[in-house]
């Protein structure tokens, strides 16, 4: 398993985290789930440190379902519930919605209806048959007397409403199975099906007793619901903005947090941004470039000259311009330069001034005219 680390939003991020965390992000591609892990990776451990700079120490929580919350979860909720700031929506916001959306607000179709379910006594295919023409028997005497259905469901009936008629109540569309539903929504109130439904149950005699069409719902009706899903709305962009700028003054120091392997947030250590940011590093550069590489360290000492600068304050310099301007990217770049030296600030460093000042490229002329 890699033991590699990017840096994403600033945070510092073992590869095989990303890569155990990418499972809970099912998505089209395989990077754009590992974009998902870790963007939550990140924020996670963002909130989790804001939390901790708060103080904040909540109880955990019990959903209706008796799930409780983690010690995280927890954390996270109580960050967000004591920083993140959004305006309700007014009674105007949810007139224009409700005005824009009609179509959304209208109650659903219902209908009563009543059955006769005759079963097969077994699963072959003799019982199968004889249960289908009981069923049509049913029929045949329904459509001539068709107030004989409550009697025939409590004798035939092997289903509990056969004990009141058949009644099977009101229902939504979904309530009963597939092929039952549709027969019914053919019939006109009143109608018993000429043909009996075959369902996994058995036969059914069906009849449509009652159908409520759809209508649109008034805005009083609705006004409550569409103040919470605009609420919920509000609150999600607020949410997004305020881990956006948790995101943004971390990078604004490079990588402000490192997480371990397990994914808690490391404990006390300064990060890459910390260490090459700090002053004592840059006036240990001179002496280490004299070193490993000699030729950068007479560019960084021409740079300094031709900018009025002594070396230490040059390299400050381009320090704090990277870490000012550097995406994750470069700083993933630089985090890998760093893990493998035997110091890793001064690596880091070397690795900024190389960049900064690379030579320029040399350009060749093939042809010369005369």
């Amino acid at each position: 398993m890699s033991h590699r680390a990017v840096v994403v939003e600033g945070v510092e991020i073992p590869e095989a985290l990303i890569a155990q965390e990418a499972q809970n992000h099912p998505s089209l591609t395989g990077q754009a789930a590992w974009d998902a892990a870790a963007k939550a990776l990140a924020v996670r451990a963002l909130l989790l440190q804001r939390a901790e700079e708060l103080g904040l120490s909540p109880e955990p929580q019990t959903d209706e379902a008796g799930r409780e919350e983690t010690p995280e979860e927890a954390l996270v909720r109580a960050v967000l519930d004591a920083e993140v700031e959004y305006e309700p929506p007014t009674d105007a916001e949810m007139l224009r919605f409700y005005e824009a959306q009609k179509d959304r607000f209208v109650s659903p179709l219902l209908y009563e209806a009543s059955h006769i379910l005759v079963e097969p006594q077994d699963e072959t295919g003799e019982a199968d048959e004889a249960a289908r023409l009981l069923a049509y028997g049913a029929v045949v005497d329904l459509l001539t007397r068709p107030e004989l259905f409550g009697p025939l469901a409590q004798t035939l009936s092997t289903c509990p409403s056969g004990k009141v008629g058949g009644a099977l109540g009101q229902l939504r569309r979904g309530d009963l199975v597939a092929e039952i539903e549709q027969a019914l929504l053919q019939l006109a109130p009143g109608q018993i099906g000429e043909t009996p439904v075959r369902s996994q149950f058995g036969w059914h005699v069906l009849r449509l007793d009652r159908l409520i069409e759809p209508k649109a719902l008034p805005f009083e009706v609705v006004a409550e619901r569409i103040r919470l899903h605009l609420e919920s709305r509000a609150w999600a962009r607020a949410a997004a903005r305020y881990a956006a700028e948790l995101a943004a003054r971390a990078r604004m120091q490079g990588v402000a947090l490192s997480l371990a392997p397990d994914g808690a947030v490391r404990e006390g250590s300064l990060t890459l941004g910390d260490l090459i940011s700090e002053a004592g590093a840059a006036a240990r550069i001179e002496p280490w470039l004299a070193t490993t590489d000699p030729e950068l360290g007479a560019r960084v000492a021409q740079a300094a000259g031709a900018a009025g600068q002594e070396i230490a304050e040059f390299v400050q310099a381009a320090v704090s311009a990277f870490v000012a301007e550097a995406d994750d990217e470069r700083w993933t770049q630089l985090v890998s330069t760093a893990q493998s030296a035997e110091d890793s600030a001064l690596a880091a460093i070397t690795q900024i001034l190389r960049s900064r000042l690379a030579p320029a490229k040399r350009s060749f002329t093939l042809i010369r005219k005369v």
